[in-house]
């Protein structure tokens, strides 16, 4: 019987062709290992880019702009 995947099997629309490559050091490295064996993630890659992405989103999601500045809409 074949185990279920913890992760959806869906794939993204287009090719993925813009390589993206950073450097960590050697603290940053454990911990992110760490990480990864604690919750048994398998797909390193994987997991960066949901990361990063989650990150941008959110961020682009505050920053979004509105019709009234927050203290006007508070009212």
């Amino acid at each position: 019987m074949k185990k279920a995947s913890t992760y959806s099997a869906v794939k993204p629309h287009k090719p993925r062709i813009h390589k993206v490559t950073f450097m960590l050091n050697e603290e940053e490295q454990k911990a992110v290992t760490r990480y990864l064996d604690r919750y048994k993630i398998k797909n390193k890659s994987r997991w960066y880019r949901e990361t990063i992405m989650k990150h941008i989103l959110k961020m682009m999601e505050e920053d979004y702009p509105t019709l009234f500045n927050e203290n006007e809409m508070r009212r």
